[in-house]
């Protein structure tokens, strides 16, 4: 791995003149060009979500005139330069049972490398296993911000653990994380709560986005669909990880509840991961039309898949905000979520919610297709357009105290993080909670 910062000055020279982050006079550095390490676990080459938000962030804090670099868990070691900025790959083991993801564990070689990079900002997308860099940034007197890209008694629920047990150890963690860092980004009201039920002062928000130029209706494409669906047949659409938190079972039931009812629905899944071959088997035994596509690596078939649907399912009880749902609504494709998720939040008026039922995804299924066609279409991309990078960049930046020249939030957005569009019942969530004199920051 190369040991010279991008700028091109040596690692002893970048840290004593940075001093990590600050002056020389130990005021944290808030002007010109920042270099902002980022931390990620979690993220696999068959993943979606997190992967595009990094890379998207990225290249915004890049276009910004700041130097991202990320860092992040793979086989191998490698440093090379993206179009997001610096990539670094440390080697990082499998995690059983998971399909693919990897963490980075190795905490003195990590503690070094940041070290080496002498960060201006650091900011890290994984609560748990990197917490401890909470710890590193306020020693070395870097202001430091965790990205909270799921709710953790969401995703304790979803492995089975009683609402009140899953809340009280969600609330103990929570509890450490905002104590450790200068500030929690939440991406959406609805990951904010569980921070709010604590008490937590450090909190801003900040909505992530979509591609409206690579993402459009005019991927629509008839000889595509005609692979999967007949002209009288509903197609369905699912782009989730298939893993326990994401609960994609629920559209396979939601299809079959569809047949029973009358509907020709067929389903197509993007997406890999460790259910995979159980979801195939459910399928085979009770006969459901479903096409399993594994991980899609080629955005642009992606990107027309999604066009090409009739609705998209999001069934995740504990999506936080949901890209792949909100890159089907740029398409033209409405969305069925979850109601224990963000995404009624994000989707608005535009799409559906449900229960976490098969039954009740399949009857929201059925009203949204009551709808006219080019209704239904305009509404989901009307609505993803309340979503770009741009703002979500201005947002990002703004938590951490950043110049965002070439980015620029919403108008009436109040700083730190911008105001969401309005949900179905009118909110805005318009307050983000102020942090008070978070560590790091000044």
């Amino acid at each position: 791995m190369n040991g010279t910062p991008a700028d091109g000055r040596s690692p002893r020279t970048t840290a004593t003149t940075r001093a990590g982050g600050r002056t020389s006079s130990g005021r944290v550095r808030n002007d010109g060009p920042l270099r902002i390490v980022r931390l990620a676990n979690f993220v696999a080459p068959a993943s979606g979500g997190l992967r595009t938000a990094l890379r998207e962030l990225g290249k915004g804090y890049r276009a910004a005139g700041h130097q991202p670099v990320l860092v992040v868990p793979g086989e191998r070691a490698s440093d090379r330069e993206t179009e997001q900025g610096r990539v670094i790959t440390l080697p990082g083991p499998l995690l059983p049972g998971t399909g693919g993801y990897r963490v980075l564990t190795d905490r003195a070689r990590i503690a070094a490398l940041l070290q080496e990079l002498a960060p201006d900002r650091l900011e890290v997308s994984d609560r748990t296993t990197l917490r401890w860099t909470g710890t590193w940034a306020r020693r070395a007197r870097v202001p430091a911000v965790m990205v909270s890209h799921e709710t953790a008694d969401g995703v304790l629920r979803t492995w089975g653990l009683p609402e009140a047990a899953a809340r009280r150890a969600a609330d103990a963690l929570n509890t450490r994380t905002a104590h450790t860092y200068a500030r929690v980004v939440c991406t959406t009201e609805f990951a904010e709560r569980e921070f709010v039920r604590i008490g937590a002062r450090n909190v801003v928000r900040a909505p992530l986005g979509v591609d409206l130029v690579e993402r459009h209706p005019a991927l629509r494409d008839p000889a595509l669909r005609a692979r999967y669906a007949d002209a009288t047949q509903t197609l369905l659409v699912m782009c989730s990880r298939l893993s326990l938190e994401k609960r994609p079972g629920t559209a396979l039931d939601a299809l079959e509840a569809l047949r029973r009812h009358g509907r020709r629905a067929v389903l197509v899944v993007a997406g890999d991961g460790p259910l995979r071959a159980r979801l195939e088997r459910h399928a085979r035994e009770r006969g459901l039309p479903v096409t399993f596509l594994g991980h899609v690596r080629d955005r642009e078939f992606l990107g027309a898949l999604q066009a090409t649907a009739d609705v998209c399912l999001a069934p995740g009880p504990a999506e936080t905000f949901g890209l792949a749902a909100l890159e089907a609504m740029a398409c033209g494709t409405p969305v069925v979520a979850s109601a224990s998720s963000a995404l009624p939040e994000v989707i608005g008026a535009s799409g559906a919610i449900a229960e976490d039922r098969g039954e009740a995804f399949a009857d929201a299924v059925e009203l949204l297709l009551e709808r006219p066609w080019p209704a239904r279409r305009e509404a989901a991309r009307a609505r993803a357009g309340c979503f770009g990078w741009d703002a979500s960049v201005a947002a990002f930046l703004a938590a951490h105290d950043a110049p965002s020249a070439g980015v620029t939030a919403p108008a009436g957005v109040a700083a730190p993080g911008p105001v969401l569009p309005a949900a179905p019942d009118g909110r805005t969530g318009a307050t983000p909670v102020r942090p008070a004199a978070p560590r790091g920051f000044s």
